[in-house]
């Protein structure tokens, strides 16, 4: 079975997290640049990993209103299905992953000046990780 890529999507970097082979549990990869070699290091990562599909995070406010971070997130969305199109490519809700990520980070005793480094793959970890746990059991 392929793997599942989740990407937080970031104006500076975007986190990156990757299920196991059994699409049960989401792992953290690296952020990656959200710069113009973006895609291309997407790419090679999902060479690497053997992904199958990809999963990207769409803040939207507690309200339910979309934000300027919506917007950069669904034009990743876009940019994602355009350079990929043989993959099926998904927006999740990532509502509260930030915050959920800095209380996980602070509570593996991560002191707050390390937590920029991992914040944005962990985001990533638990946005894919309540995508893969809303799927319909095989």
């Amino acid at each position: 079975m392929s793997r599942i890529l989740g990407i937080d999507p970031g104006t500076r970097r975007c986190g990156v997290a990757i299920t196991d082979s059994a699409q049960t549990m989401a792992f953290p990869r690296p952020a990656l640049d959200a710069g113009e070699l973006f895609i291309k290091k997407l790419t090679e990562l999902i060479e690497e990993e053997f992904v199958g599909s990809i999963v990207i995070g769409r803040p939207i406010s507690l309200s339910g209103n979309e934000t300027q971070s919506t917007e950069v997130a669904d034009l990743l969305f876009e940019a994602i299905k355009v350079a990929f199109p043989a993959f099926l490519v998904v927006q999740w809700d990532e509502r509260l992953t930030t915050l959920e990520a800095q209380k996980s980070l602070s509570g593996a005793g991560m002191k707050a000046k390390n937590h920029r480094e991992h914040i944005d793959s962990a985001a990533a970890v638990i946005m894919l990780q309540n995508y893969i746990d809303a799927l319909p059991s095989a």
